[in-house]
């Protein structure tokens, strides 16, 4: 099995639902519609020759300036027989950043969806304790955004120099 025959079966059954093909360092990866994402780890979970079984990871990225993809969910899924993996991506609004979630696909998506969700804040629908894993729970807000200045800029203890700047 190599990344074409990934391709052609998943465009077989999804079409232009999925965009944005690439293989960086020898790995498939394309971008799918927010509310397939269940549905394409499902086709490749149960398809017979496909088999992605196992959730190497799932992460999030903020990217500020894409209006209304500002939020991306990516998925790295591997098949173990065949030693493939691949990457696929989802977009959402940051104003209503909701996702399918996965757990009842993969168990190990329960604390990576839950870490995506305390760092980043993308709602994972259906996740069955969807709550802060790391950081405390009065947080009003998302650390891992790019929301907020690397550092303060008022700051007179530090000597930019020193830094070579």
């Amino acid at each position: 099995m190599d990344n074409t025959f990934v391709k052609e079966k998943l465009t077989a059954k999804f079409g232009d639902a999925l965009t944005n093909w690439e293989e960086p360092y020898g790995m498939l990866t394309f971008t799918a519609l927010a509310e397939l994402n269940l549905k394409v780890m499902q086709f490749l979970y149960d398809d017979e020759e496909l088999r992605f079984q196992f959730l190497t990871d799932l992460q999030a990225v903020h990217y500020p300036l894409q209006k209304g993809e500002e939020l991306a969910v990516v998925y790295h899924l591997h098949n173990l027989n065949a030693n493939v993996r691949i990457r696929f991506k989802v977009f959402v609004p940051i104003e209503k950043p909701d996702v399918y979630s996965a757990t009842a696909l993969y168990q190990s998506a329960n604390f990576m969806e839950r870490e995506t969700y305390d760092f980043f804040g993308v709602n994972f629908v259906g996740h069955p304790n969807l709550i802060r894993i790391l950081n405390v729970d009065e947080m009003d807000y998302f650390p891992m955004r790019k929301e907020f200045p690397l550092e303060d800029q008022t700051r007179i203890d530090k000597d930019d120099e020193m830094f070579g700047r």
